[in-house]
Order: C-alpha cells, then structure tokens, then sequence
C-alpha cells in the first residue's frame, strides 16, 4: 500500500506566511483605527490586498489537504476537511498525466488523475509524500492510461 500525504513542512511554511499575512492586516486596521498616519485610498487598497492574498492561500491550504492510498489495484482519495472518501478501480481511471516544469533550477512535478465519474485529483512532488510511489504505480498498473506529452 503507498499512502500519499501532505507534507507537514510545507503545510508548516503556509501556515507561517498566513500568520504573517494576518498580523500585516491587524496592524494595518489597528493603524487606521488609532492613529491614521495614511490616507484613507491606502488603507483601503492594502486591506483588501492582504486579505485577497490571505483568502486565496487559505483555500489552496484546505483544498490541497487529501490522503490518497494506492494498492490493491485501486485508489483511495480520502478528502478529511470535505468528509469526502471514495475508492476508485484502476479500471475507472480515464487517463492519468505527469507533467514536470524546471523554474530556478529546480524540478516540479504534478501528477493529474482523472476518473470516469468526472473527478480528478492534483498531486505534486513538493507538497506530497510518496510522489514518485505514485507514479510507479500508475505506470506500472494503468500504462495505456497515461497521456502521451506533446512536444511543442
């Protein structure tokens, strides 16, 4: 059995750039409340600004927290934060896709499944353990599944 998590230390990394995120925004509101050492246009534009950013990388947070287990020739994706938990056949896999993008020197790789009930799960090197687990699997249990990458 392969158990694919989050990774806490990524988890750990937004969840510090959130607390940041929602001290810039208390100070801020604090500021204008008390002392009003800026004008109104700033206020309003930094605070709705932190919290766009803040509400955004909270939903990426809670949207990206799944446990998927691979054996047994299926998969299990278990969503805890939605109650959501269903286990797929590899013969209700549509097509899987691994795509893989090099920034700063660095190598990113995200895994697509898409099943025949219409759902499809995300899964990436840097934000899950047992990535490349995965992928063996996928490869080995559903080869004909997999999209062929098109070369531009």
């Amino acid at each position: 059995m392969i158990v694919i998590k989050p990774k806490g230390s990524t988890y750990f990394s937004l969840g510090i750039i959130v607390v940041a995120l929602l001290a810039g925004l208390i100070l801020i509101l604090r500021d204008f409340a008390y002392k009003g050492s800026f004008g109104l246009w700033f206020y309003l534009i930094a605070a709705s600004l932190i919290t766009l950013v803040l509400l955004m990388l909270l939903v990426k947070i809670l949207a990206g927290f799944r446990f998927i287990t691979a054996g047994r020739d299926q998969i299990i994706v278990k969503l805890p934060l939605r109650g959501f938990q269903k286990a797929y056949p590899i013969a209700e896999i549509l097509a899987w896709e691994e795509e893989v993008v090099i920034a700063n020197k660095k190598e990113f790789k995200q895994l697509t499944i898409a099943f025949s009930d219409r759902q499809s799960i995300s899964v990436s090197n840097h934000e899950h353990h047992s990535y490349p687990d995965l992928v063996n699997y996928l490869a080995k249990k559903a080869p004909k599944k997999k999209v062929k990458n098109k070369k531009a």
